[in-house]
């Protein structure tokens, strides 16, 4: 039997809580844990949010992490992982203004380039195919997604990596979203080909192409909603869902700008402060 109980489930999410509120990082809960697996991070996570749910957090949609195929390599994966989306992480700028968001609310910021689909209607899995992804999109949007490390990337003894197992029960990474870009209509832009230059103080770090999320960023949409529907849960109108990164992760600090520009879908500006 998994020694994963309600009750260590409990605790180790208030141990994330903890973290994120001291910006402390934890150790690895898979070296204190060596049966630890997939399920039981997710198990974490969720308690984690329920948490926040308790403390009047609203839940606004989700994020999928992972979905390069190296990245998945290096994590010794064969699919993306997710997390929760909250209120208290939505930052939206306007076209033209630089967005100043604040560093201490991280531990180990870093950014990334995606794609976020806003849902008109709502995915039920466990079928759910890409088309139906598409025709119940209202709009895709750029995104920006801010991860942290509320668990040590890097064993601070051993210097290990840490294991999906980790980062599944640490949201998935996730700590923030911004958005405030030109809205698209999902069916007739080209998604695979929407590409984006990410600056960092006026240098270019990564550009990308949304078909590095696994060739389309809708599939990893249809993933989640399938993958949600075990748990009696699926994706609701409304809500936003961050399909991927498509550029690996730039670490930030604060007095950092960075600028995501998107071509004819606008930009995005924002600096740490």
């Amino acid at each position: 039997m998994s020694r994963f109980n309600p009750e260590l489930t409990r605790q180790l999410a208030a141990e994330l809580q903890q973290a994120q509120e001291t910006r402390t990082q934890l150790g690895q809960f898979s070296r204190r844990f060596a049966d630890m697996t997939i399920e039981d991070g997710y198990r974490v996570s969720r308690a984690w949010v329920a948490l926040q749910l308790a403390q009047g957090r609203r839940v606004i949609g989700h994020k999928i992490g992972l979905t390069s195929r190296a990245m998945q390599q290096s994590s010794q994966i064969d699919e993306p992982d997710y997390g929760t989306l909250l209120d208290s992480m939505l930052f939206t700028c306007t076209p033209g203004q630089v967005l100043d968001i604040p560093a201490a609310r991280f531990i180990a910021p870093r950014v990334e380039v995606e794609m976020a689909f806003v849902l008109r209607a709502p995915l039920r899995g466990p079928d759910v195919t890409l088309e139906q992804v598409v025709a119940a999109t209202d709009y895709v949007t750029p995104a920006i997604e801010i991860i942290d490390a509320r668990i040590e990337q890097f064993d601070r003894h051993s210097k290990a990596m840490r294991k999906v197992c980790d980062t599944i029960s640490d949201n998935a990474a996730n700590a923030g979203v911004v958005v405030g870009a030109c809205r698209a209509n999902p069916m007739s832009t080209d998604l695979p080909w929407v590409g984006a230059i990410l600056r960092q103080n006026g240098v270019v770090e990564e550009t990308g192409l949304a078909a590095g999320v696994q060739g389309h960023p809708a599939i990893g949409i249809a993933w989640l909603a399938n993958k949600l529907a075990p748990w009696g849960e699926h994706l609701d109108a409304g809500q936003i869902v961050l399909a991927g990164s498509f550029t690996r992760p730039v670490a930030g600090k604060a007095g950092d700008l960075f600028e995501a520009d998107y071509g004819p879908l606008g930009q995005l500006q924002f600096r740490f402060v």
